[in-house]
C-alpha cells in the first residue's frame, strides 16, 4: 500500500486538527459507531502482540455519577495544590466533560495478559501501559476523523476508578474518556487559548547524541 502527498497533507492536518474535547452537544452517538472505534484502537501496535487494552463503556448512570464525584473530590484536591496566581486560572478552567458527553468509556491495561507470552515485558512490564496508550491515540485520531471529539480524564482516584466499574484490581487505570460530537472545533488546544501552557516546537523536544 502507497500513499501519496495528498494523503499525507490530510493526515497531517488529521493530527494537528485532533484535541482533547471537554465541550460536547448532547446529540448520541448513532448505534455501532463507538464499537467500530474500538476495532480501529484494536489496530495498535502492542508489545508481543499482547493487545492489554480492555474498553469498558459506562452506560449506567449511578456509576456516571460516581466518576464525577470521583472527578470533583480530585480537582479539588489539585486545586488546592496550586499557588494563588495558578489557582486562579486553574478555577476557570473546564477539565472534563462528564456532564455533558452522551459516551464516556474507562480504559485499563491488563498486565498480567498471557496474551503475547511476555515478549517484550521482562524488562519493561510498563510496556503494557505503553501500548493501551497507543490503542487511545489510535481511537482519537479515528474519532477526529469521523467528527467526533474525545477528552480524556486524569484528574481522578485510579483504584476509586477500579472499584466503583467492578474491575479486577490488577488492571492498570490509563484513563476516563468522554466522547460526543463537539460543541465547536479549534486547531489550537484550549489549554493554550486559556493561557495555561504553549504548545513547544518541536526542535526544543529533539537532541542528538
Amino acid at each position: 500500500m502507497e500513499f501519496d502527498d495528498g494523503f499525507r497533507a490530510r493526515l497531517h492536518d488529521l493530527f494537528a486538527w485532533r484535541r482533547d474535547v471537554r465541550r460536547f452537544r448532547p446529540d448520541p452517538l448513532p448505534g455501532g459507531v463507538i464499537e467500530r472505534l474500538i476495532e480501529t484502537a484494536c489496530l495498535a501496535p502492542s508489545v508481543g502482540l499482547s493487545q492489554p487494552w480492555r474498553f469498558v463503556l459506562v452506560d449506567d448512570p449511578a456509576r456516571r455519577q460516581a466518576i464525577l464525584e470521583n472527578f470533583k473530590t480530585c480537582n479539588a484536591a489539585a486545586l488546592a495544590s496550586y499557588s494563588d496566581d495558578r489557582a486562579g486560572l486553574y478555577a476557570r478552567l473546564k477539565l472534563s466533560g462528564l456532564a455533558e458527553a452522551p459516551c464516556q468509556m474507562t480504559v485499563f491495561a491488563d498486565r498480567d495478559t498471557g496474551i503475547g507470552h511476555g515478549l517484550g515485558r521482562r524488562t519493561m512490564p510498563e510496556m503494557a501501559d505503553y501500548s493501551v496508550v497507543a490503542a487511545v491515540h489510535t481511537l482519537w485520531l479515528a474519532a477526529r476523523a469521523a467528527g467526533i471529539g474525545m477528552g480524556w480524564v486524569s484528574i481522578l482516584d485510579p483504584a476509586r476508578m477500579n472499584a466503583l466499574l467492578a474491575i479486577p484490581p490488577a488492571w492498570r487505570f490509563i484513563g476516563h474518556f468522554c466522547l460526543g460530537y463537539p460543541d465547536g472545533s479549534d486547531d489550537t488546544p484550549e489549554l493554550q487559548r486559556a493561557g495555561w501552557e504553549e504548545r513547544r516546537p518541536a526542535a526544543s523536544a529533539l537532541i542528538r547524541r
